[in-house]
């Protein structure tokens, strides 16, 4: 099989199972645009979206230029959009990828599309678990990126964010891109060592690749069985939550405190988090150490601690007390 008929055939067994027209994000780079020319050749109804995040100069204009006028040459439909990446967050990355999400949502609502996919390899999710293992994650983290999620539309309701590449490593992409003799962007950026990913990509994939060639499917497969172990927790944790709440007293959660206690800890934290989602509390300082200071008052007979964001606990006897401030 050539590297042409095996990317083609991911791509097209992957989204056997959607229907319709779909949006695929392109930057330019040679994922997307191999992704991009795999839709095509699958006959596949897509719009291409790209933005332009405003921080190369000429080259991210050169670059919003060569996906206008590949998607001509293809007969895609193209949309861009320029955006200020400072006014989604101060971490340029994680900034610039909620923009490029929130864009890929719009033209997906707009143009009635049934999916979105973007075009992340397993080289990309193996780097993806490595750095949030760096940082420190938990089982959850570890799962890497999922093949679909939901993406919220800014009208309500979500559509599937799909990602048929993450079993496609990215030499494989380069091959096909070779064979078709399709050009693709360089971003100057992703040779920027200043960035974290880029230094995991460039330095230490390579050293990892020195102990083991096929560290980067290692990677997926922990990612695979830690998806798997996180349903697990996630199923138990509901129930756990389930049978422990009981009927609020005003704007204060109360949860039997026995009933917590019967559970394992790593089942009680998952619970817990469950709960702090629900509510809509912010977890993005929530980490292990507060995790494990949430468990260890829910099994005291007394105790209180004030959470990040406003949110209090109290443990009274029997029960858990959870409020947030408004």
């Amino acid at each position: 099989m050539t590297a042409e008929q095996l990317l083609e055939e991911v791509v097209g067994r992957f989204l056997a199972s959607y229907s319709g027209p779909g949006v695929v994000g392109v930057s330019g780079g040679a994922d997307s645009v191999a992704l991009l020319r795999a839709l095509v050749a699958a006959g596949r109804s897509v719009t291409a979206a790209h933005v332009h995040h405003g921080l190369r100069g000429a080259e991210a204009d050169a670059d919003e230029e060569f996906v206008r006028g590949l998607c001509q040459r293809l007969g895609v439909r193209y949309e861009g959009r320029r955006v200020e990446v400072s006014a989604w967050g101060r971490n340029v990355e994680a900034a610039g990828r909620r923009a490029r999400y929130a864009f890929f949502a719009e033209v997906a609502q707009r143009t009635g599309a049934q999916w979105v996919a973007v075009a992340h390899t397993a080289d990309d999710q193996a780097e993806t678990i490595l750095h949030r293992l760096i940082r420190g994650t938990g089982l959850s983290g570890l799962r890497g990126m999922a093949a679909e999620r939901a993406l919220a539309l800014p009208g309500g309701g979500t559509v599937p964010l799909v990602r048929p590449l993450l079993t496609v490593r990215r030499q494989q992409v380069r091959e096909y891109l070779r064979h078709l003799g399709q050009e693709y962007r360089e971003d100057s950026s992703n040779r920027n060592l200043a960035y974290t990913r880029n230094r995991i990509r460039h330095e230490v994939m390579p050293l990892l690749e020195s102990f083991n060639p096929r560290v980067v499917e290692a990677l997926c497969r922990l990612g695979e069985q830690a998806a798997e172990a996180d349903e697990v927790l996630a199923r138990l944790s509901q129930d756990l939550l389930t049978h422990a709440e009981r009927p609020r007293a005003g704007d204060k959660v109360v949860l039997d405190a026995e009933v917590l206690q019967s559970a394992p800890p790593l089942i009680q934290r998952g619970a817990l988090r469950s709960l702090w989602q629900r509510e809509g509390w912010p977890l993005e300082d929530m980490d292990y150490t507060a995790w494990h200071k949430v468990t260890e008052l829910c099994n005291r007979s007394e105790g209180a601690w004030d959470f990040p964001a406003g949110v209090h606990l109290r443990r009274h006897g029997r029960v858990v007390l959870l409020w947030r401030e408004s």
